[in-house]
C-alpha cells in the first residue's frame, strides 16, 4: 500500500522500498522461491507464524495485497529497528522544536512578511525531505523550526482579530489527536484501501478549492470566490480538519506497519516528519475557523 502522506510515499514505508517488499520473484529452482520472507534483509530467520492454521497474515508492503491489515499481531522485534519509543521520542523533538520556534517569533513580533518567507522556506525543506531516499534529521529539523517561525507569526496576527483564538485552536488539535487515536487503537477507524483512496481525493479536491480560491483572490482581489469567509469559509475549514484527522489516522497505520515490519530506526524520523506535518494542517484549519466563528459573534 502506498501511504498518500506525501511524507510516507517515500523509501521505507512502501511497497519496492526495500524495508518489507517480498515481491521480487526469486528465479526458479532457487533455494528461496516460494519464501515469502526471503528477499526481506529485515525480517526474522524463524517464522513467527508458524503453526497458524489459516496462514500468514497479508503484508500490506506488498503489491497485490488484497488489503491492509489494521491490528496485525506485532511481530519480533529486530535489532536496529523501529520501535513506537523512537517514534515518540523523534516526534516530541520535532513537535518541541515547532513550539519554541512559534514561541520566540510571538515573543519578538516578527513582521508578517518575515512568517510568509519561513513558509516558503519551510515548504521548500518539506518538499526535499519528502524526495530523498533517507531521512534527514537535519533537514526535517530546520523544517520544523522554519515552520514554528510561521506559525508564530500567523498566530499573533489572528490573535489579534481574535482574542484568545491560537490557544484554542491548540487544544482543539491536542483533542483532535487524541480522538483520532483512540478511534484507531479501538478500530473505529479501519485503515483500509477504500479509507486510502477517499482521503486522497478529498484532499486533493481541497488543495485544488484553495489554489482556485487564492488565485481569484490575488487577481480579482476581494476574498476570491468567498471560500475562506463568512459561514462557506467555516464549513470549508472544518472539512480541512476532517481531512486532516484521516491524515493522522494515515500515519498511524503507517506507523504501526512500519515498526511491525522492522523498518530501520533512522525511519523513525520520517514518521516524527509526518506526523508533525498533519497536525500542523489540523492546527492551521482550527485556527482559522475559530478566527471566523469569533469575528461573526
Amino acid at each position: 500500500m502506498r501511504s498518500r502522506n506525501p511524507v510516507f510515499s517515500r523509501r521505507g514505508f512502501t511497497p519496492g522500498g526495500g524495508y518489507a517488499n517480498f515481491n521480487a520473484a526469486p528465479p526458479s529452482g532457487s533455494a528461496t522461491q516460494g519464501n515469502p520472507y526471503a528477499n526481506n534483509p529485515y525480517a526474522q530467520p524463524a517464522d513467527p507464524y508458524a503453526g497458524n492454521p489459516y496462514g500468514q497474515p497479508t503484508n500490506p508492503y506488498a503489491q497485490g495485497a488484497p488489503d491492509l491489515q489494521q491490528g496485525m499481531p506485532q511481530a519480533p522485534a529486530r535489532p536496529g529497528a523501529m520501535t513506537m519509543d523512537d517514534v515518540v521520542s523523534r516526534t516530541a523533538i520535532t513537535l518541541g522544536l515547532v513550539i519554541v520556534a512559534a514561541g520566540a517569533a510571538w515573543a519578538l513580533k516578527l513582521p508578517v512578511g518575515l512568517g510568509f518567507g519561513a513558509a516558503v522556506i519551510a515548504m521548500v525543506l518539506g518538499l526535499v525531505q519528502s524526495f530523498k531516499a533517507k531521512p534527514s534529521p537535519a533537514l526535517i529539523l530546520a523544517y520544523a523550526a522554519f515552520e514554528g517561525l510561521f506559525l508564530g507569526v500567523i498566530s499573533q496576527a489572528y490573535n489579534e482579530v481574535a482574542k484568545g483564538a491560537p490557544m484554542q485552536a491548540v487544544l482543539g488539535t491536542v483533542a483532535v489527536f487524541a480522538g483520532v487515536l483512540f478511534a484507531y487503537r479501538a478500530r473505529i477507524i479501519n485503515v483500509n484501501r477504500r479509507f486510502v483512496r477517499f482521503v486522497a481525493g478529498a484532499a486533493i479536491g481541497f488543495l485544488l478549492l484553495g489554489v482556485v480560491n487564492m488565485l481569484f483572490a490575488v487577481f480579482g482581489g476581494g476574498n476570491g470566490l468567498g471560500f475562506r469567509t463568512g459561514p462557506v469559509g467555516i464549513l470549508v475549514g472544518v472539512v480541512g480538519v476532517l481531512i486532516g484527522a484521516a491524515f493522522l489516522a494515515l500515519d498511524f497505520k503507517q506507523v504501526e506497519d512500519g515498526v511491525q515490519y522492522g523498518a530501520p530506526r533512522e525511519e523513525s524520523w520520517l514518521a516524527a516528519f509526518g506526523l508533525t506535518l498533519s497536525l500542523v494542517w489540523i492546527y492551521t484549519e482550527l485556527l482559522r475557523v475559530i478566527a471566523l466563528v469569533m469575528s461573526d459573534d
